[in-house]
């Protein structure tokens, strides 16, 4: 009898956790959604090394801290290189006034080193790895957490986008912000929740136009999330969407001028399906995971982890496929081809969880954390062999133009690589600088005389050139041209238009920019 009344008293532990179970089920019935357990509990020695692989997959982001600016970021340079006024008078580009904004106040406490510039992205990075995280938390166990964390952090997009001195790192923090909201408003029925969530989506797109895809995979998780109370769902949505609004108003002339501009913009071929592929997949690495639940599967491990939520499941899907879909649709269907990489980041947070909802699914700790480990091991492998950088930079072609040039202050034709420039009548001396056809003197400068040309061999192309020929063939004055790969036809044609008259070397090729030298023949070399 004592026997008895000691288990009433002390039941055993595995049915304690039943009830505990059954309380937990009925009380996510009630609200609408599952919630995961937040008192499983994991070794510290278990928690440290993930943490550990976590600063591990962080720290590969400074293999490439001291690249040069590549062209796009001497665009940013350019952007803020008169302060304030000068954003504001140049709103016209296709760029995040915010962001030039927070650049230029950066740059006013840090200085505008190449190092200093990028830490300017890396601090918004990390932000936005932490609400990943939070995100994820909510929805998975710490370890999966954790692992969705890593799988972010190891993409090769954000990898790229850590150290980028454009908003995508910005965008980045607005986009698992807005992410974080979402994940919370399944369990908030205040307006005010809703109102963040409507103004954080609104950053998202003040950022970068063009991750507005993400709005649809946001609209679709916040009404299933909500469906099950249709006066809360009504309420919060009205909210939101007239916050967002409100929020988005600065954003119109900047769709204004990309609407009349659109054809200028055009700078990328059609997409392939091996890119849609890899970016799901991070060129394969994530196809692990899927090799160890294969494992997992022979050994026939019991399931005790229950059916995964199915709002779960849509928010990760929805968050990984439907924007990326609709960049690799409108790259398809259209002649407007926007599936480059850093386009494609809005995806990746969604991909990261997706991925982890996937790992969720191991009932072994072992073989999640060989996932991981794996993951790590191999990325790290792969950039301690391949590092990362940037794309081609300008800066050393400059510098050999200067080096080459200075000395009799010989002029140089340089081919803009702006896509935008193939549309413009062609700026003379000061306007140069300030028109921002040739962003990377921005950064980069030079003491010549600059004659700019556009990207392509079009005939503004050959009006300038032809002109400018014309008059260093009369005075017979040396000069450079300088062109990016898209540009190669415009040397081309300069090399056989001044054949006649030049004799013609190539100094170097320096990141592709190729640098040639016209130097005038004398009378007795024309004659031979």
């Amino acid at each position: 009898m004592r026997g008895f009344l000691r288990k009433v008293r002390h039941p055993p532990f595995h049915i304690l956790s039943a009830e505990m179970t059954e309380a937990q089920m009925e009380a996510s019935r009630g609200a609408g959604t599952s919630r995961i357990p937040r008192n499983i509990e994991h070794p510290k020695w278990e928690s440290a090394i993930y943490f550990a692989a976590l600063a591990i997959s962080i720290l590969i982001w400074f293999f490439a801290i001291r690249a040069p600016l590549w062209l796009d970021e001497t665009v940013s340079f350019y952007l803020i290189r008169g302060g304030f006024a000068g954003i504001m008078s140049r709103q016209v580009w296709p760029d995040s006034p915010v962001y030039s904004c927070l650049l230029w106040l950066w740059t006013k406490g840090l200085g505008t080193s190449e190092i200093s510039l990028r830490i300017s992205s890396v601090l918004p990075m990390l932000a936005a790895v932490y609400l990943l995280y939070r995100a994820a938390r909510e929805l998975f166990e710490q370890d999966i957490a954790i692992i969705a964390s890593v799988i972010f952090c190891l993409h090769p997009i954000i990898i790229s986008a850590a150290l980028d001195i454009r908003p995508y790192a910005f965008a980045a923090l607005a986009v698992n912000a807005t992410i974080f909201v979402l994940v919370l408003l399944r369990h908030n029925k205040t307006i005010w929740m809703a109102a963040l969530f409507g103004l954080l989506a609104a950053s998202i797109v003040q950022f970068q136009l063009l991750f507005a895809s993400i709005l649809p995979a946001l609209l679709i998780c916040f009404v299933a999330f909500k469906l099950g109370d249709r006066k809360v769902l009504w309420r919060q949505l009205s909210v939101a969407l007239v916050t967002f609004t409100v929020a988005s108003l600065a954003v119109i002339p900047r769709l204004q001028y990309m609407a009349h501009t659109s054809r200028t913009h055009v700078f990328s071929p059609a997409p392939k399906l091996y890119e849609l592929g890899s970016t799901l997949t991070l060129h394969g690495l994530a196809l692990v995971l899927l090799l160890l639940m294969l494992i997992a599967a022979r050994t026939r491990q019991p399931d005790q982890k229950g059916a995964a939520d199915l709002r779960t499941v849509l928010l990760c899907l929805s968050l990984a496929l439907v924007p990326i879909l609709i960049l690799y649709g409108l790259s398809i269907g259209t002649s407007i081809h926007v599936f480059v990489p850093r386009y494609r980041l809005e995806s990746v947070a969604g991909i990261a969880l997706s991925w982890a909802l996937l790992a969720s699914r191991l009932n072994s700790r072992v073989l999640r954390f060989v996932f991981c480990a794996v993951l790590v091991m191999v990325t790290c492998c792969r950039y301690l062999v391949f590092p990362p950088h940037s794309t081609y930079t300008w800066k050393y072609a400059l510098e050999a133009v200067e080096k080459n040039a200075s000395a009799d202050g010989a002029p140089v034709l340089i081919c803009s690589d702006i896509p935008e420039a193939d549309y413009m009548r062609m700026p003379a001396g000061e306007e140069i600088e300030e028109s921002g056809i040739l962003p990377p003197l921005s950064y980069y400068k030079i003491t010549v005389p600059v004659v700019a040309l556009p990207r392509a061999l079009n005939p503004e192309a050959m009006h300038v050139s032809s002109q400018f020929l014309q008059q260093a063939a009369l005075q017979h004055k040396r000069f450079l041209a300088a062109a990016f790969t898209e540009s190669y036809a415009t040397l081309d044609w300069l090399s056989t238009q001044a054949a006649t008259h030049y004799d013609i070397r190539e100094l170097g090729n320096f990141d592709g920019v190729k640098v040639l030298e016209f130097d005038p023949r004398t009378e007795k070399d024309a004659l031979r």
